[in-house]
């Protein structure tokens, strides 16, 4: 009988079910054993999509694909899923008195909208030298933003859009020119049919860069850092109202749309990473109302 359990639960784990944490105790306890507890997640398993979750006391380290995951003083954490993620995840987790498992995750892949082009990618010409220097510059300064981690609590929140209108470009669509895929759309552009009109932060955070003279590309770009490693970014505002160390709240006003920069209309570009990883912002917010 003892032999018959073990080779049950063990089974079990391996095959990546989740056990609550009271039957993973009872069952070693029965065995003998010293069980590390599950880790509880919740959120959107997928391609784009990030979840929440609670490390079990005691747990000195956790990693996610090998990358090291940043744990609240409550234990709570936030992992996240790049657009292309593989469909299968390892979050590791090792206890202070060593003992250590690997959790696989299962990432939900998304039928991505895809635009074919019978045509080849338009060459374009070579950026000048100016260019280039000016393009480095910013990318500096973009890098270095996003390499700041605040202790600020946005990241638990449900996240608010920052502006209502119509969807005008969606996450991780792409267009594939004659065989060869383009750059995919990194965030959501959402058009309200005018300049001008204002719009909020989505979450609490703190503003990282905040650029009032426009970038070449991006325009006046505004970034919060919602902590935990995520952040927001805003393209071609016309007007910024905050600046970097700003404290900035949920729903509070901190610019206008544009069209500044690399832009053909007014629209809001709003793009969300998790360290490395590029999200979808509707996986944070829900539906547009």
């Amino acid at each position: 009988m003892r032999r018959t359990l073990l080779i049950a639960v063990t089974s079990f784990i391996a095959c990546g079910f989740s056990i609550s944490s009271g039957l993973a105790a009872s069952a070693s306890e029965a065995l003998g054993l010293s069980g590390i507890p599950d880790l509880s997640l919740s959120g959107e398993m997928t391609q784009g999509g990030w979840a929440r979750g609670v490390a079990p006391r005691g747990t000195a380290a956790l990693s996610l694909n090998g990358k090291a995951v940043q744990i609240a003083p409550d234990g709570n954490f936030l992992i996240a899923f790049d657009r292309d993620a593989s469909s299968v995840a390892q979050l590791a987790l090792r206890l202070n008195d060593g003992r250590s498992s690997v959790r696989p995750l299962t990432v939900k892949p998304r039928a991505w909208k895809l635009e074919y082009i019978p045509i080849g990618p338009r060459p374009g010409a070579a950026p000048n030298e100016a260019f280039a220097i000016r393009r480095s510059g910013e990318l500096a300064q973009i890098n270095a933003a996003r390499a700041v981690d605040h202790d600020m609590q946005g990241w638990r929140q449900k996240f608010i859009w920052p502006v209502y209108g119509r969807l005008s470009g969606r996450f991780g669509s792409q267009r594939i020119y004659n065989g060869t895929p383009g750059s995919y759309h990194s965030g959501m552009d959402i058009a309200t049919g005018a300049s001008g009109t204002p719009f909020v932060a989505p979450a609490d955070g703190v503003v990282i860069l905040a650029a009032d003279s426009p970038f070449t590309l991006e325009g006046r770009l505004l970034m919060i850092d919602h902590g935990m490693g995520l952040n927001s970014a805003f393209l071609h505002a016309s007007r910024l109202v905050v600046k970097v160390g700003d404290v900035v709240r949920q729903g509070q006003y901190i610019g206008n749309i544009g069209m500044t920069g690399r832009a053909t209309g007014p629209h809001l570009h709003w793009s969300i990473k998790w360290r490395d990883a590029r999200l979808d912002p509707l996986l944070f917010t829900g539906p547009m109302p």
